[in-house]
């Protein structure tokens, strides 16, 4: 039988662990042979005409779908097709976004047969094992005896089956061991070392979910070194609460700096208030670029916090964020979520301010998603909290907060992804900040500028964002020493990231470039080393490898491409006073 397993990612460098381990599971018990379960992986990018015709010239006599919210609305669409042109060809469902209120899904979208609830390898490999016995008819008394399902049955009925008890996390295999190395060399790797969390978060699916489990930390350490040998890029732990074991957690920590090859980065989601100072003192001993941290504060109002069952330290969680801050070696990555109860406009401006106070590398503004089956979506009737019925199911309004300070929230989250997060306007945007009351005011106005100027709904390349920011600190009204000192770091940040061929229009006129240089190549004893090495080069090496902007103050910034922050992946670049006696 030729059964396949569809993912839809919301990105090409995205993957899907979940139609791995399915696989991975059905053929290691041995329901199935591994030539007889296909996966195939598609972007919510691509075009239903081309993800139809794949789909149909692979030949499937089983569908199956794992579904999310980023993905389900192609999904949907797909199906209708699928029906007409693979007739007879049971679909089924799975995955988060299905797996609650599975009665109304099989109503309105008639060609699915069925939905695999929860966690679904034992489901799965039970049910293929099925359809192969059954030569792929099985009977609704068959069905009916495998648990974690909602199907439809005889005349139409929607049967539905008892919830299936988890797994031990120890019998699920290493799925991508057996996946070839081009599948995954170019993409971000997930893993998981256990299911579950041990918090209620009301807006979080994971807190319906029953018990926390870990895989052994033996078989965690022994696949850990596969992506190691393979030299992945990234592994994303998917882990709700990584640390939520400091035994687990240390244990993982330590392997990976102990066996660390320079080059695979892993990305963890913690509780940051969970951390302790044997924790920290490890995390501080790690390669610069090998450890990430995701830290979900969602809120820092205490009201807020307490609705959605979300016990926090906030006091703990900015020293621990400040105590990782110093070792300047790991990537920190926090959350606010807006949209919640009762966090007003201004309430989350203040959210705001506290959270970019911690300094992280990253601040992901988000906004609420009243999930289907989470304890979020009973609040939100309790609490009038109007979102969109149709996925992603993003909060409308609420009443705290207005549609149109919504739009406004926005318009922040915009401008903090380009000119905060992508950490290519670093000098400039800790400079602007001082011009405003608050970090916020800062976005605001900057959001607030994008829109009068008709630049909100366009897209903009790199330089463009560097003239728009410039225009923007124009129409502040700064004197002109202020402006000059705005031009060096809106340069210095220009070519920390890369040696751009073209210049911005409010760059100094760089025709004096070989008089500069030639200062340079004369050199004195007391000179860093690196412009021994930059003298010591020909001209054409040395203008790929290395950048010579000159400041406002006559000093130079000289660039060097061959060595970048880990982090930030900026240049490394140094300040040059040129001598009188040189010039």
């Amino acid at each position: 039988m030729n059964i396949l397993l569809g993912a839809v990612n919301a990105k090409y460098i995205h993957s899907n662990p979940a139609v791995y381990s399915l696989r991975a599971y059905a053929i290691e018990t041995g329901r199935c042979k591994k030539e007889e379960i296909q996966v195939a992986e598609y972007t919510i990018n691509q075009r239903l005409e081309d993800i139809r015709r794949d789909l149909f010239r692979r030949s499937p006599q089983f569908v199956g779908f794992s579904c999310y919210i980023w993905n389900i609305s192609v999904i949907r669409s797909l199906i209708p097709d699928l029906a007409r042109i693979l007739p007879g060809v049971p679909i089924w469902l799975g995955g988060p976004e299905v797996s609650f209120d599975c009665q109304e899904l099989l109503r309105s979208v008639p060609q699915v047969k069925g939905v695999m609830r929860g966690e679904g390898e034992e489901t799965f490999a039970s049910l293929v094992q099925l359809y192969q016995e059954t030569e792929g008819r099985p009977s609704d008394y068959e069905l009916s005896a495998i648990a974690g399902l909602s199907f439809r049955g005889d005349k139409g009925r929607i049967v539905e089956t008892p919830d299936r008890e988890p797994l031990e996390m120890d019998r699920i295999p290493f799925y991508y061991k057996g996946i070839p190395s081009e599948q995954i060399e170019h993409r971000i790797v997930y893993y998981e070392s256990s299911r579950g969390c041990p918090f209620s978060c009301a807006y979080c699916l994971s807190s319906v979910e029953k018990g926390l489990r870990f895989r052994s930390v033996s078989r965690v350490l022994e696949e850990l070194d596969y992506f190691l040998e393979q030299r992945v890029p990234q592994v994303k732990f998917i882990d709700r609460t990584f640390n939520c074991r400091k035994s687990h957690a240390m244990a993982i920590w330590r392997h990976i700096l102990e066996k660390d090859r320079g080059i695979t980065n892993f990305h963890f989601e913690i509780a940051a208030d969970l951390l302790d100072g044997e924790e920290l003192e490890l995390l501080k001993q790690m390669r610069p670029g090998l450890v990430q941290l995701e830290i979900g504060v969602q809120s820092t109002n205490p009201e807020t916090l307490k609705a959605i069952h979300r016990p926090a330290d906030l006091e703990k969680i900015r020293w621990t964020t400040e105590q990782i801050d110093e070792g300047k070696n790991i990537h920190q990555h926090l959350d606010l979520i807006a949209g919640l109860p009762f966090e007003d406009f201004a309430s989350f401006q203040n959210s705001f301010n506290q959270v970019y106070a911690m300094k992280p590398e990253q601040l992901q503004l988000g906004f609420l998603k009243v999930l289907k089956g989470s304890p979020m979506e009973a609040m939100a009737k309790e609490y009038g909290i109007v979102s969109s019925p149709n996925p992603p199911y993003e909060v409308l309004f609420t009443p705290w907060l207005s549609y149109g300070e919504l739009l406004s929230l926005k318009g922040v989250e915009e401008m903090v992804e380009v000119y905060y997060n992508s950490r290519q306007f670093v000098t400039a945007v800790g400079r602007l900040e001082g011009e405003f009351a608050s970090p916020y005011d800062m976005f605001a106005a900057l959001a607030g500028y994008y829109e009068q100027e008709g630049l909100d709904q366009l897209s903009h390349s790199r330089m463009a964002r560097f003239e728009i920011l410039w225009n923007f600190i124009s129409s502040l009204g700064l004197g002109k020493e202020a402006m000059e000192e705005y031009r060096d770091a809106l340069m210095t940040d220009l070519y920390l990231r890369e040696n751009a061929k073209s210049r911005p229009s409010f760059a100094r006129d760089p025709s004096d470039i070989r008089e500069q240089t030639g200062r340079l190549l004369k050199g004195h004893q007391e000179d860093p080393s690196v412009l021994k090495e930059y003298r010591q080069m020909d001209s054409s090496r040395r203008n790929r490898l290395f950048h010579l902007e000159e400041m406002g103050d006559g000093s130079f910034l000289l660039f060097d491409y061959r060595d970048r922050d880990p982090l930030s992946y900026n240049a490394m670049f140094w300040k040059i006073q040129i001598e009188e006696d040189e010039k």
